[in-house]
């Protein structure tokens, strides 16, 4: 099913760039005070509610600039918007109302698409009242946003998601299709190896010298009924060691990291992990995608009944922040134990993608405030009134509060164990907010 299309348009330096980024979840645009950065349509993803959007970032619209360049970014802009199924009209609420936000504004109310007004520079409830400038636009719903902070951009989502035309009929499931595999590591870990391995063919180059690789090498298996895409990337080292076209290798590996489902963490077991290990795989975790660490070689290793402890500790202890990956030590050289690798692969794919329902969440949370209620902080006993799964890939969780900003990241952590035991989540990270909700809305809470 198609997924629906949200233009954000705006004239130069409203902060439509920096909204995009806040509603993809990733700096995906560049962000300059000079207008005219943004001069392409950039397309991005945003789950809200159970709907995959694609969210599109266009150029500054200047109706009244005769420049070539914003003549092209005009054209762009026009192109988005009849790609749209709904626009979201960025305004600066510091600036005031500008003849060019009227002159956009006459030109949305001539088109057949839904249109929300995103006011965006309000950082606090004493600034909301400059909505009341915008009010000549004749254009609603109109909400009061911060993209740099992310205040209110939940608010918007449930907006743009109501506006939506046959909003119901985007909540079907979409089809599965393929799992998206990225082989990384550093150069020389064996990656090539590997994926020649598990496609039983050389679809990749393999040589002893690093660097081999250089563009992203994909090739497709069926397993289980279910076709994985492997990607082999360009080794990466750590930035002061790229040099000429290895720049932008690594930059292509990084962009295929990031549209990757799944990341297969490559070291060598004959090195153990370094800290170049540490850094390339940081990649893929702040990408959010599912994990798994594999240690190759293992065959050439000196081993007793405790080797592979040890090994697992040292990663545990060297790399925490991927405590929900799995480790798997095999033999891309030799096939050991890579067959079992496409069953890890599986799992980690389904945990990236689970869903708990609001009744287990909130029974989970309610369980766990008792027992363990968040500590009062700086005169502010907080109050948790109730949880929600707003995405997947990676699982992203809201909890509303009557003081989010007094609860501790400890606190967090604890929750974000909670869930882990609780439901599993083997492989992917997860991601815990809290948000403000006033008490009146939410009742008593826990």
């Amino acid at each position: 099913m198609k997924s629906p299309r949200i233009a954000i348009v705006g004239r130069p330096n409203v902060g439509k760039s920096t909204l995009f980024n806040r509603l993809v979840g990733e700096r995906r645009a560049i962000v300059d005070d000079r207008p005219g950065i943004t001069r392409d349509r950039i397309y991005g993803r945003c789950e809200w509610g159970g709907i995959v959007l694609t969210v599109i970032d266009t150029g500054g619209y200047s109706v009244l600039e005769p420049d070539d360049m914003f003549s092209r970014i005009a054209k762009n802009v026009e192109t988005a918007l009849s790609e749209a199924d709904l626009v979201l009209f960025v305004v600066d609420a510091r600036a005031g109302l500008m003849p060019e936000d009227e002159k956009i504004a006459l030109m949305l109310r001539k088109l057949a698409r839904p249109v929300v007004v995103a006011v965006n520079k309000i950082d606090n409830l004493k600034q909301e009242e400059l909505l009341y400038d915008f009010y000549p636009l004749a254009l609603e719903p109109m909400l009061p946003v911060s993209a740099l902070h992310g205040t209110g951009s939940g608010d918007l989502l449930d907006a743009i998601l109501e506006q939506l035309p046959d909003a119901s009929d985007w909540k079907e499931e979409l089809p599965e299709g393929e799992i998206a595999v990225s082989i990384v590591g550093r150069p020389n870990v064996g990656k090539s190896t590997l994926l020649n391995r598990l496609l039983g063919a050389d679809r990749s180059l393999v040589a002893p010298e690093a660097g081999t690789t250089r563009d992203p090498v994909d090739g497709v298996l069926t397993y289980m009924d279910q076709r994985i895409r492997f990607v082999d990337t360009a080794g990466i080292r750590r930035r002061g060691k790229q040099e000429g076209v290895e720049k932008w290798s690594v930059l292509r590996a990084t962009q295929a990291i990031k549209e990757s489902d799944v990341a297969l963490l490559m070291m060598d077991a004959l090195e153990g992990p370094t800290e170049t290990d540490a850094h390339v795989f940081s990649v893929a975790h702040d990408a959010g995608c599912a994990a798994i660490l594999i240690v190759n070689k293992w065959d050439a290793i000196e081993k007793d009944t405790e080797t592979s402890g040890r090994f697992a500790k040292k990663l545990r202890e060297d790399m925490p922040y991927l405590h929900y990956a799995p480790i798997v030590t095999l033999s891309a050289l030799t096939g050991l134990r890579v067959h079992a690798l496409l069953e890890h692969i599986l799992a980690v794919h389904a945990s990236h993608r689970k869903r708990v329902t609001t009744g287990e969440l909130n029974r989970l949370i309610e369980r766990v405030v008792t027992h363990h209620p968040p500590a009062a902080r700086r005169g502010r006993r907080p109050r948790i009134y109730y949880a929600t799964q707003v995405a997947v890939a990676p699982p992203k969780f809201v909890l509303f509060s009557n003081h989010p900003e007094a609860i501790h990241f400890s606190y967090q952590r604890y929750i974000t164990n909670q869930l882990y035991e609780t439901f599993g989540f083997a492989g992917t990270p997860l991601v815990v907010e809290f948000r403000a909700k006033k008490r009146w809305m939410a009742g008593e809470g826990w």
